[in-house]
């Protein structure tokens, strides 16, 4: 992982963090949202996202959230490498399957990663 995408992935994730402590449940999976999108190349990191998205669901109470990550934790590891549906944002909310429009701010660090 080019080290300026790493950056910008762990500041992501410690923004959902931060927020998940203060409660702010819906702040802090847009950031772990972003973090997914940034991730999504790089299994390990790819599948972390994901865990972090399963302990957001426990957190938050949403049920639904937990059953949709179990799934995508072992696909994020499986599939990393071969396919990725371009700027999914890999809530369970939204289609495993489904490519949505990158960020511009996280396609130019994308850009730099291939």
């Amino acid at each position: 992982m080019h080290p300026q995408l790493r950056e910008a992935l762990n500041q992501e994730l410690a923004r959902a963090a931060e927020s998940s402590g203060r409660g702010a449940h819906a702040e802090a999976f847009i950031h772990l949202e972003r973090a997914h999108v940034l991730s999504q190349r790089h299994a390990w990191a790819h599948a972390g996202v994901h865990v972090r998205m399963l302990r957001w669901g426990f957190s938050a109470r949403r049920p639904g959230e937990v059953l949709g990550q179990l799934p995508r934790m072992l696909a994020a590891l499986l599939f990393s490498r071969i396919w990725v549906p371009a700027g999914n944002t890999g809530g369970a909310n939204v289609s495993a399957f489904r490519p949505m429009p990158v960020p511009p701010d996280l396609a130019d660090l994308l850009a730099h990663d291939r």
